[in-house]
Formats: C-alpha cells, sequence, structure tokens
C-alpha cells in the first residue's frame, strides 16, 4: 500500500506503542501529537514519531489517517475540533477509546465531508502508563474492535486494517453499542465488582487488624483490577453509565438469590451454581465456548530461589514453545510454589510438559 502520513493524537501508553508498532513495521510517516512537550521530545529522540505538534489543527492539517488515543472526554473534545478543519483530501479518523457510543454520536454529528470516522479499540494495555511504557508488542495477538460510521467506506477500513496491521492484533468490526455492552460486561463491569470488594475488605479491618497480612492469593488476583487509574475508570464508567446501571441492577438480583441459597442452606443448588460457573468459565458449556477463551494450562512446581522461573522459561524457549502467560499461584518464602504456563495448542501443552518432567520439574496438566 502506499505510504500514508499517520497522526497519532496523544502519545500515552497507547497512542506511543501504537506508533512503536507502525514505526517498526512499516515506512508510513508518524506524525505526534501531544500537549505535554516533554512527550513530544521523548518520542522524537527515540524514534517513534517522524515530527512532532502541540497544535492539533496543524498536525491533522498534514495526516492522511488520524488516530486520536486520549481519554474519552478528551477524545470526544478533539473530535468535535475537527468539524473546522479545511481538509483538502478525505481523511480516516479513528480513536482508541474503551466506550464507542459517545464517541462515535460525538463523530457522527460532524458537518466536515472530508472525515471518514472508524470507531477503534485496542482491547490490550498495562499497568504501567506514559510514552516510557509504549511497546511495539502491546497488541499482539490481541482484539483490536473497529466500528464503521456510514460515512466510512470498506476501502477506508481495510486502509486503517492495513496500517493498524503493523500491531500484530486480531481485529473484529463490531457495532458500538454491542461493543459497549461486552466490554461493559467483561472488563468495565468487573472494576467495579473489584472495587467494591476491596472496600469490603477495608471495612472489615476495623475488626480483624490482621486482616491485611491474609489478603493474598485468590483476593490479590481478584482485585488486581482496582489498582487502576481511578480517574481514567470513572471517565469510563460517566460515558457507560446506562450499561453500567443496568449491570449492577443484574448483579443485585444475582446477589440476592445466592444470599437466599446460602441461609436456605440449599446444597445441591450451591454446588450446582458453582459448577455452572466453573463450567462456563473453562469454556465447558454446550456450545464449546465460555467466558474465557481456551488456552492449555500446564501446573508447575519450582523451588523459592532467585532464577527458577527464567529457567522454566528459558527451558520452553530453547524447545521453540510460545508461552501465552505465565501466572504464579503460591510462592511462599522457603517452600515450592506453582507456575501456571498457558500455551497457545494443546500440543505445546503436551510437549510443554513432557520436556519439563524431563528436566526434573513435576508437573500437571490442567484440563
Amino acid at each position: 500500500m502506499k505510504k500514508q502520513q499517520v497522526l497519532i493524537a496523544g502519545l500515552g501508553l497507547i497512542g506511543g506503542s501504537i506508533a512503536k508498532a507502525i514505526r517498526k513495521e512499516s515506512e508510513h510517516y508518524i506524525i505526534g501529537f501531544d500537549v505535554n512537550e516533554n512527550t513530544l521530545h521523548f518520542a522524537s529522540n527515540h524514534g517513534i514519531i517522524d515530527e512532532a505538534f502541540t497544535n492539533f489543527e496543524e498536525a491533522a492539517l498534514k495526516a492522511d489517517i488520524i488516530i486520536i488515543s486520549a481519554p474519552i472526554s478528551e477524545t470526544i473534545q478533539l473530535v468535535s475540533r475537527l468539524d473546522d478543519i479545511p481538509f483538502e483530501k478525505d481523511v480516516i479518523v479513528s480513536d482508541t477509546a474503551s466506550v464507542k457510543g459517545s464517541v462515535l454520536i460525538a463523530a457522527n454529528g460532524l458537518s466536515n465531508k472530508a472525515i471518514r470516522f472508524i470507531g477503534g479499540h485496542p482491547m490490550a494495555g498495562s499497568h504501567k502508563k506514559g510514552i516510557e511504557a509504549a511497546k511495539e508488542h502491546l497488541f499482539e495477538n490481541a482484539i483490536y474492535v473497529l466500528s464503521p460510521l456510514d460515512n466510512a467506506i470498506e476501502e477506508n477500513v481495510d486502509t486503517l486494517r492495513d496500517v493498524l496491521s503493523a500491531t500484530k492484533s486480531n481485529f473484529v468490526v463490531l457495532q458500538s453499542d454491542e461493543h459497549d455492552e461486552m466490554t461493559g460486561v467483561i472488563s468495565h463491569f468487573p472494576h467495579l465488582i473489584a472495587s467494591s470488594l476491596v472496600h469490603q475488605a477495608r471495612k472489615w479491618e476495623k475488626k480483624h487488624s490482621y486482616l491485611p497480612k491474609l489478603a493474598a492469593g485468590g483476593f490479590r488476583d481478584i482485585t488486581r483490577i482496582a489498582s487502576s487509574n481511578p480517574v481514567m475508570w470513572q471517565d469510563i464508567f460517566y460515558h457507560n453509565q446506562s450499561k453500567m446501571s443496568a449491570m449492577l441492577d443484574d448483579w443485585i438480583v444475582e446477589m440476592e438469590q445466592l444470599k437466599k441459597l446460602i441461609e436456605d442452606n440449599e446444597k445441591e443448588e450451591v454446588i450446582t451454581y458453582l459448577d455452572s460457573a466453573k463450567n462456563y468459565r473453562d469454556g465447558l458449556n454446550e456450545g464449546g465456548r465460555g467466558a474465557i477463551p481456551a488456552f492449555y494450562d500446564v501446573i508447575v512446581d519450582i523451588a523459592d530461589q532467585p532464577g527458577a522461573i527464567a529457567e522454566v522459561a528459558l527451558i520452553l524457549a530453547n524447545a521453540s514453545l510460545s508461552i501465552k502467560n505465565i501466572e504464579i499461584l503460591e510462592v511462599r518464602e522457603g517452600i515450592t510454589g506453582a507456575l501456571r504456563l498457558s500455551f497457545y495448542t494443546k500440543e505445546a501443552q503436551e510437549a510443554g510438559q513432557k520436556i519439563l518432567k524431563q528436566r526434573g520439574f513435576e508437573t500437571m496438566i490442567q484440563s
């Protein structure tokens, strides 16, 4: 495809990672806009962008493709500013916001006929933030949602997808409403629940001062996302508030039903409830598709000593086996801990277990 002038408007973790991926994998010209001059200096000095701007309108006029990568409310403000820019050619505009409805409503209200708007959401991130944390492989194998408006033809979508192919994402086209509902279920709403569990623990700490020392393992895992940026999440909840409210209503009804099962000591019903959740979570429901995509896990016992995890990873790397994820299940000082290694295929799972057993590790395949 022809060389494109690509403007990344907002060079934080997400925008910076997109810029790095495109720069590494293609010859497109990368223009960077940010209100923070230090961010622009960093991006320029590290070869992440070809040209830097603190003026959005000036940067936009140079672009063939504009990708707005900012918090939702700021994204909407930048979208509205596009209306007054005298483009001399059609321009493809996209965003990276995790709520599509509000952004696409703003884009749909534009009168500028040069704009071809395609909503976007790369579904990956990091606990780190800022241009310094940007990585060209951040979105590799991640879902990247595209939500085109009617003014964007198929050719525009193909062009944007071709440019973004450098991220090595898996692209899927969704309507904004179905995107917001699904991300609400699997991303936004769990953050609310995680935060509420932390608040519950904090209240109980008044009675049991030793409680924080016990708050490891499962509690730590299930509440990890509560450590994310509060301002960013408030913005997300604000722009997806109707769906959040509806899900809270559903959750309250669900908890009332579960409360009754516990109070009435309905043993079989509780087992059925837990078993049904386990099966769906593990991907074993009738349709073969559960709440979590199927990966193939191996549990490995390791000693609590420096280099133990690196040794396991190196053994698998030398065998050309790619690991999807490594999770530390239990490591306590001075005793054996456990790793959960996730592989992409059953063949890799079996090969990984075999070679680790040959090297003396105790392993177990987790079905």
